[in-house]
């Protein structure tokens, strides 16, 4: 058995739908129990980018377009390092599928293997105990299974093991995942994805989607069969549910089911004490509503043209792919695109001179193409891009790599404070290159404190954690816990103060009044002396209470 388009599609949909699922278990892996929930959010978000242009496409799409369209639309909505690294993974396998009408089992194998590389690649400094430990690992086992069978369901059985051996050996390999007594998030999201692609392989049916209803108000329809997997050539026209409060002598539903068989399909007939739950694709929905109507009144009537959704939905994606981004000419020397979060932060960048704001940052980290979209529009022919968050450098590598007519150099920034440190470097009068080597220097003349607070209970490395405690962060770290936040801003900021400091920046967020900023600002000053300046600056950032910066 070969891997067929169709098959590749529905796989696909199964494992975005499986990651949906399972997100918030993969957020909580997380080794910090800060509220940062990117992981498992980041991977669902990146993975459900492709599936608009999947449920529109036919039974008969090979599986090299399927792979195709995939990476495509992954790598454009890839978030987080994890969401960037799964469409790497994704694009080796469109690499490895090119132009193939059905994937054998070594296909798969040699084409995940391609991913794996290029995630690698994409790293700086490849970390193992990760998400490219646990893909390298399943793809070097696929790999030898398939050299011994031609089977796909036993070359995927072989990968989920490999991949479960993986992931459980994680903490082994990188110390603070065993301090936090957790595996590997991103890990475990790759791990979710596969078997939900594996249960499709397997003959099953697609993993169905059961986000929240808060979730599903906020996706487009979908065109679906019974079992859950995309109907693009519609046979009939109207999807038609009811429920019969069945009579005191109704008789038994089985009639109805093969009556309803007989005028449609997709026929879905529950039958209990009380009710008689009726679901039918046919052209003759007031047909199916006379029968029902025999075995007792109707409630709950729903008619839908699936036709006219389906045209819709195509609709759509036709007009997402023919919607270019409208470049602004680069017409200047220099500019700017900064990721914040905040309106405080907002203003503050805009006067340092940054031409485009992406909104985001911690637990709502941008897309590849959201950065893309604001390099793009900033009108110059050299544009410095500061994401100001570890979790977003990947996105905005993978974004540069799409601009052809303007160079864009990413800044490595990591936090706010040093996003900041850059744009005051920047000089007009030196080169791309001599900004880029000053702004990148400038980002290691200052530390970084955040005060935060904790969205679980945990352990980690010996410290008990409630949740709710207050959580001070020291350049990206877990320093202490404290039950009082202006304290933890007072403790953590002494820890960053070094005997050449002299400057100190204080940006307060949106749960901290003007009131309690001012005596925190306030005690600051008496508890630190007259040789530090510190400036207290409203960020209007979610999460963090104090971002602190010294120099």
């Amino acid at each position: 058995m070969n891997i067929s388009g169709k098959m590749l599609r529905d796989a696909i949909i199964s494992g975005a739908n499986n990651i949906v699922n399972n997100k918030a278990m993969v957020d909580e892996l997380n080794v910090f129990p800060v509220p940062d929930g990117d992981t498992g959010t980041n991977m669902s978000m990146t993975i459900k980018n492709a599936l608009p242009e999947l449920e529109i496409m036919k039974d008969d799409v090979t599986a090299g377009a399927v792979a195709s369209a995939t990476a495509s639309a992954m790598l454009r909505g890839a978030r987080g390092n994890s969401g960037v690294i799964l469409s790497l993974l994704f694009r080796g396998i469109s690499k490895g599928l090119k132009e193939k009408t059905e994937a054998t089992a070594a296909d798969f194998a040699a084409a995940l293997t391609k991913g794996v590389e290029a995630a690698y690649k994409s790293v700086m400094k490849p970390t193992e105990g990760t998400i490219l430990t646990v893909a390298r690992e399943s793809a070097e086992a696929a790999t030898k299974k398939a050299e011994e069978t031609d089977d796909v369901a036993q070359v995927f059985e072989t990968l989920i093991g490999a991949a479960e051996s993986s992931l459980e050996n994680t903490p082994k390999l990188l110390p603070v995942l065993e301090k936090a007594g957790v595996v590997d998030a991103g890990g475990m999201g790759f791990l979710v994805i596969m078997k939900g692609m594996k249960q499709v392989i397997d003959g099953g049916e697609i993993v169905p989607d059961s986000a929240s209803d808060e979730e599903n108000a906020r996706k487009e329809p979908v065109i679906t069969n019974a079992a859950g997997s995309v109907k693009a050539d519609i046979e009939f026209t109207y999807c038609t549910e009811f429920i019969v409060q069945k009579k005191a002598d109704s008789k038994d539903a089985s009639s109805l089911r093969a009556y309803l068989e007989s005028i449609g399909d997709s026929v879905v007939v529950v039958d209990d004490d009380s009710i008689i739950k009726v679901h039918v694709h046919t052209e003759h929905p007031g047909k199916a509503l006379e029968q029902g109507i025999k075995f007792g009144p109707l409630v709950n009537m729903k008619i839908e043209n699936m036709k006219e959704q389906h045209k819709s939905q195509e609709k759509k994606v036709e007009m997402a792919k023919k919607q270019k981004i409208q470049p602004a000419k680069p017409e200047k020397e220099f500019g700017f695109v900064s990721v914040v979060n905040g309106a405080g932060l907002e203003a503050i960048f805009t006067d340092l001179g940054v031409d485009s704001i992406v909104r985001g940052g911690q637990t709502s980290n941008p897309s590849t193409e959201d950065i893309l979209e604001a390099v793009m529009a900033t009108p110059a022919k050299n544009v410095f891009v500061l994401p100001n968050n570890k979790n977003i450098i990947m996105a905005a590598e993978q974004a540069a790599k799409l601009v052809k007519d303007r160079n864009v150099i990413v800044l490595q920034s990591r936090t706010i404070p040093q996003g900041i440190s850059a744009m005051l470097v920047f000089d007009e009068t030196a080169t791309a290159a001599e900004n880029g080597v000053n702004m990148t220097g400038a980002l290691d003349n200052v530390g970084t404190g955040s005060i935060t607070f904790a969205v679980r209970d945990s352990d980690f490395d010996g410290k008990k954690i409630k949740q709710g405690d207050i959580l001070a962060m020291e350049n990206g770290k877990l320093a202490f816990v404290e039950r009082d936040v202006t304290k933890a801003l007072l403790k953590v900021t002494k820890k960053l103060i070094k005997s050449d400091s002299s400057y100190i920046t204080v940006i307060y967020g949106a749960d901290v009044t003007d009131e309690s900023a001012e005596e925190a600002y306030q005690l600051l000053k008496s508890k630190l002396g007259d040789d530090l300046e510190i400036v207290l600056v409203n960020g209007g950032q979610p999460i963090y209470y104090y971002i602190v910066s010294v120099e």
